[in-house]
């Protein structure tokens, strides 16, 4: 029985057998990729989320806040500060035309919008093939199980004296197949649910970053957790909610 095993299927497998081998391994080395990559990807984001909650909102000035996100050119939240700038200045400096009938704020919005759903797309990037390979390899290896008992079971029958032994190891042999896709599809699926958690709570962070940035650009002041705290204790009196916001606060 020493004789059966993986080297013994490749061997001994005809071109349909190898052939669902390699497509299994390749699958394996897609999705171990994908998964190395979103990881990589994701604590870069995360650590751009904590320097851009702690800097961005302590600089003096809007190009000085800009400036400390830094270059990188994958930065959301850097990307979501420029649209908003540039969705401001366009508004105000462009001639009468058919934009000078939308209301500033909607105008804003949609800039803002734009460059979510940009960041949002690069973070979903990749993920469609970790689900195509977690949804596909076990039934690709299943394939190559049923082929395999297919050619074992017309082995057994060609001998003289077929036996439990002579059965066992070519159909063990079979059942490889079905475990190699399960090893393939489940860390594509476990790399699929936890870089989709991940990317809810960076999505999460980069909206709550764009609310912020809405408010700000509109009002020169953002809504901080201690304005929502002071209201949630009943004083309702201070800030006056029948007053507009005051710009020029610090941001």
């Amino acid at each position: 029985m020493n004789e059966f095993g993986i080297e013994h299927v490749w061997l001994q497998g005809d071109i349909i057998t190898r052939a669902v081998a390699l497509v299994l391994l390749v699958m394996s080395i897609m999705s171990w990729s994908v998964i190395a990559i979103k990881c990589i990807q994701g604590a870069g984001l995360r650590k751009i989320a904590q320097r851009t909650k702690h800097r961005f909102w302590r600089e003096k000035t809007l190009p000085s806040a800009i400036e400390s996100l830094g270059n990188n050119g994958n930065n959301p939240f850097r990307d979501l500060a420029i649209a908003g700038h540039a969705a401001m200045s366009h508004q105000y400096n462009i001639e009468a035309g058919i934009s000078n009938n939308l209301d500033i704020s909607d105008w804003l919005a949609r800039g803002l919008k734009n460059s979510m759903d940009d960041s949002s797309a690069r973070l979903q990037s990749g993920l469609g093939i970790l689900a195509s390979i977690g949804s596909t390899a076990p039934f690709v290896g299943l394939l190559g199980t049923v082929w395999g008992i297919y050619h074992a079971l017309q082995s057994i029958s060609l001998a003289d004296q077929p036996d439990l032994a002579h059965v066992a190891g070519p159909v063990g042999e079979a059942l490889i197949m079905t475990a190699f896709g399960l090893f393939v599809a489940i860390p594509a699926v476990l790399g699929f649910n936890t870089i989709s958690r991940r990317n809810r709570g960076l999505q999460h962070a980069i909206a709550r970053f764009a609310h912020d940035l809405h408010a700000y650009y509109l009002t020169g002041s953002r809504i901080t957790t201690a304005d929502v705290t002071e209201l949630r204790a009943g004083d309702m009196a201070a800030p006056n909610l029948a007053q507009p916001f005051r710009a020029g606060q610090s941001m």
